[in-house]
């Protein structure tokens, strides 16, 4: 999901969209892929939005990170479910791994998910922090306290027809996996390693300086 405006990093997504920003001086979306390749994927969805012509043409067909790459505009940031289901109508098939591209995860972190995922109707991340991991999915959790939510996730087959009549705008993926809790499917978890992220313009300085100390 690479669509997203970036509103907490103006003004500088004015100009450049969030998930080709750097940490440790590399795109943010570029090391996502690497990481998803690393983890034995070969195809990606890739939805875009916010200054979507910038992402693309980054990425290219995908063959620099031995990938198939596809792309979906999403007009309108209405949602991560949303830009789940569009990936959808455009050809992506079940199960599919959902990560947001402007998260760097730390190594092995989305093959932790695949392996506790194994094959279950649903899938989510989520790591020590705050704040609270949404009360939509805390019941997937054994023991919720001190967790946060990663925007990492597994949808199967039977998770799709949950996508009908969501709630919103904007349309979220909380609400197909606080469905699929409530309808007794089973969704697993994985409390992952810290990520990181750019969420306000410091963060440019905080992730690619390392050197200089707040």
């Amino acid at each position: 999901m690479a669509a997203g405006e970036g509103t907490r990093l103006r003004p500088i997504t004015e100009h450049w969209p969030k998930p080709i920003l750097p940490i440790d001086g590399r795109p943010v979306v570029a090391s996502l892929l690497v990481l998803l390749r690393a983890a034995g994927c070969t195809r990606a969805t890739v939805v875009t939005g916010h200054l979507a012509e910038q992402v693309e043409a980054l990425l290219g067909d995908g063959s620099g990170f031995g990938l198939e790459i596809t792309f979906v505009r999403q007009p309108r940031p209405l949602g991560s479910a949303d830009a789940v289901r569009r990936a959808l109508e455009a050809g992506a098939t079940p199960p599919l791994l959902v990560a947001g591209a402007d998260h760097l995860f730390a190594q092995e972190t989305i093959e932790r998910l695949v392996q506790e995922w194994n094959g279950a109707p649903g899938a989510i991340a989520a790591r020590r922090g705050e704040p609270p991991v949404d009360e939509r999915l805390a019941t997937a959790f054994a023991h919720p306290e001190g967790l946060t939510n990663v925007p990492l996730w597994i949808l199967g087959a039977e998770l799709v027809p949950l996508f009908e009549n969501l709630p919103g705008p904007p349309y979220e993926l909380a609400d197909v996996f606080g469905r699929a809790l409530g309808a007794g499917l089973e969704v697993r978890t994985a409390v992952v390693p810290g990520t990181r992220d750019l969420t306000h313009p410091v963060d440019l300085i905080r992730h690619n300086f390392p050197y200089l100390s707040a």
